[in-house]
């Protein structure tokens, strides 16, 4: 990614979160907001950070684990270690969080496993797998939400119910695709190519021989993702296991937020099920770290749970805990990994 690319990638993320800080507290009391902060109990802090943290790392444990599974320490070098593999997952989450859709992820966690000595095709098989069981799982979350909790869902959401239909049928349209690409390639490679040309025609794209290499080297690594699965079932159930585990720690840490206030009245099912379905709506919004929308549909959805003067408070401190630490300290493993690590293979190299 060009520099230029980048900066404008942060200007426009802290654009966003500028607006959205402002709007939170235009109007608001900030001494009554930040007592409230200062009252929540130390001993549900903690649990709501290390669930914060284990969202991030149990991605980490997923690359570790297939790179582990796929056995590529045959070709004279070793997989990455369990704590590099938590590095590859907070770097993947800062540059997911401030680029829109969270495309920005992946493509810099492959340039540092390949990097690092992985092999390009285990490491895209890796991420490519890893992606498929967060959307999967995502999806099958969504509709058992939607199957069967859905008057309260609909209830609870009021004009956000849209909002989590446009969010769950997005995800559904995505893993349906995923799954074409992986079962059907030349039908997927044909539609593609066919919507290119219409775009072109339209002038909203210009013609690219690039554009078609990559779209082709896209549908590849999906069908060497599938390949790779056929035969390790049980790695792929090891993986949506962790992953379901890893969806939910984030929908926890709000009850710990619920119960670190004090607050009783809503049970812990209704306040998950809740953040859930936050979640689920703004996953596939084109907006960096999905900042606004969240934070707009988290003040309607959770108005009856937060009571009194606990709103706001309990929304700053969750999602401050869910994004914004949690992107401070990826800043932080991207600019040791940037300044440090990148500086001493250089100098090895150069001294070879």
């Amino acid at each position: 990614m060009s520099m230029k690319k980048r900066m404008l990638q942060i200007a426009l993320f802290l654009v966003i979160m500028l607006l959205t800080f402002y709007a939170l507290f235009s109007g608001r009391d900030l001494s009554e907001i930040g007592q409230a902060i200062m009252n929540m109990s130390f001993w549900y802090l903690v649990p709501a950070i290390a669930l914060a943290v284990f969202f991030v790392s149990a991605e980490g444990f997923m690359i570790w684990y297939l790179l582990r599974s796929m056995k590529a320490q045959k070709d004279g070098y070793k997989a990455s270690s369990l704590p590099r593999c938590i590095q590859y997952s907070f770097i993947g989450f800062f540059y997911s969080g401030i680029t829109p859709s969270a495309t920005g992820g992946q493509p810099v966690q492959l340039y540092y496993m390949n990097k690092d000595g992985n092999r390009g095709s285990d490491s895209t098989v890796v991420l490519m797998t890893v992606a498929v069981a967060y959307k999967f799982i995502l999806v099958i979350m969504g509709l058992g939400i939607l199957l069967f909790w859905l008057n309260p869902l609909r209830q609870e959401l009021g004009n956000y119910f849209l909002l989590y239909l446009l969010g769950l049928a997005l995800n559904v349209i995505l893993v349906i695709l995923i799954l074409g690409v992986m079962l059907f390639p030349k039908v997927i490679l044909k539609a593609t190519l066919l919507f290119e040309g219409l775009f072109i025609r339209l002038k909203i794209w210009k013609p690219s021989d690039k554009r078609e290499e990559k779209i082709n080297a896209f549908i590849d690594s999906y069908q060497q993702a599938v390949a790779w699965l056929k035969g390790h079932k049980g790695s792929l159930l090891v993986v949506l296991f962790v992953t379901f585990l890893q969806r939910c720690s984030v929908f926890v840490l709000t009850y710990m937020v619920y119960l670190g206030f004090g607050l009783e009245g809503s049970s812990a099912m209704k306040v998950i099920l809740l953040q859930a379905a936050v979640y689920i709506a703004v996953d596939m919004l084109p907006l960096p770290g999905a900042q606004g929308i969240t934070e707009l549909m988290y003040q309607t959805v959770f108005i009856h749970v937060f009571t009194g003067a606990y709103l706001i408070p309990s929304m700053l401190v969750s999602r401050g805990i869910n994004f914004y630490f949690l992107l401070i300290v990826s800043l932080g493993i991207v600019l040791i990994n940037r300044f440090v690590f990148d500086r001493r293979k250089t100098a090895k190299a150069v001294r070879a």
